[in-house]
């Protein structure tokens, strides 16, 4: 989940080539900015040497390139002056926000506890979380239950998080703010932690009972959690409010691991997913042609009908 955060032009052979397979692939193909079948989001500092470092050169530079949203884990530690620039910049661009990060300790045991006293951290995180959301335009941010406790039977803190969970949420409904899970993977990123599974993130919403608690299904932490990527996407299906890419192993742009993410974002695709697919992954490569190479391969495995 947590990362440190860091054009591309067809070959008019390849439209010639598309044209002759499908009008709408070859139209799309011809131009950068055409938009994608789906909402991919970049975060800032992606591709931060093709739009010199500056915020507003970024944004140019993703919608140059045809992508419609960002996501920005750190949103909430920015300046207002920040937040309203950048949701200027995402009006000016026809863009939309994705999700930042509300609440992920990964040192402690939180939601899994019954103590009392942290609902008040609660509503305090997520009443803050309410202003930023309301500043930048956000439909979704993102929640992280925090550690297992070793000392307490799993029932007990399943229950916990609930209720817990329950509370965020009736603060959040009110200003249609949606929290959105996120299992991270135990094995290489978050090991210690409560949530891992899609499952498990499926029963806890569903028991929450929540439109303000649902799923973000991060394709790279899943594949290495559990795989079985697409059975488990339709399974979750009801809960699912979001997803994030990052190929394996790399964590970097898709064609870089094993995911095969073209068939993966087809069957998004035909599921009728209208959301924001988060770009939570780094670049293979430095400077502009690594930048141009995590453009080029979202074209590529964007590219079906």
């Amino acid at each position: 989940m947590t990362l440190d955060r860091r054009s591309f032009l067809l070959s008019a052979s390849a439209a010639v080539a598309a044209s002759a397979v499908s009008p709408t692939i070859a139209g799309a193909a011809a131009s950068s900015s055409a938009p994608f079948n789906l909402d991919y989001a970049p975060h800032f500092g992606m591709f931060g040497a093709s739009g010199k470092g500056d915020i507003d050169g970024e944004l140019a530079f993703m919608a140059d390139n045809g992508f419609r949203a960002i996501e920005d884990n750190g949103m909430r530690g920015r300046s207002v002056e920040e937040q309203e620039r950048i949701r200027k910049g995402l009006d000016r661009h026809g863009m939309r926000m994705g999700v930042f990060v509300s609440m992920a300790d990964f040192s402690k045991v939180n939601f899994a506890s019954s103590d009392k006293g942290f609902r008040e951290f609660i509503k305090k995180e997520m009443t803050q979380s309410v202003e930023v959301a309301k500043r930048v335009g956000a439909t979704w941010t993102t929640v992280v239950p925090g550690r297992y406790d070793q000392r307490l039977e799993w029932d007990y803190q399943t229950a916990n998080v609930i209720e817990n969970l329950r509370y965020a949420a009736e603060i959040c409904e009110k200003a249609g703010l949606v929290m959105v899970l996120e299992p991270l993977n135990p094995f290489r990123d978050h090991p210690g932690l409560f949530l891992t599974k899609i499952p498990q993130a499926y029963l806890i919403c569903r028991a929450v009972k929540s439109p303000s608690c649902k799923i973000l299904f991060d394709i790279y932490h899943q594949q290495i959690t559990e795989g079985n990527l697409i059975p488990n996407i339709d399974k979750a299906w009801d809960e699912i409010a979001y997803f994030q890419t990052g190929d394996n192993p790399g964590r970097n742009e898709p064609g870089t691991g094993e995911i095969n993410y073209r068939n993966v974002f087809k069957h998004i695709h035909a599921k009728g997913f209208k959301g924001i697919i988060g770009m939570e992954h780094g670049n293979s490569m430095d400077g502009v042609e690594g930048e141009a190479a995590v453009v080029k391969a979202y074209r590529e495995a964007d590219s079906f009908r």
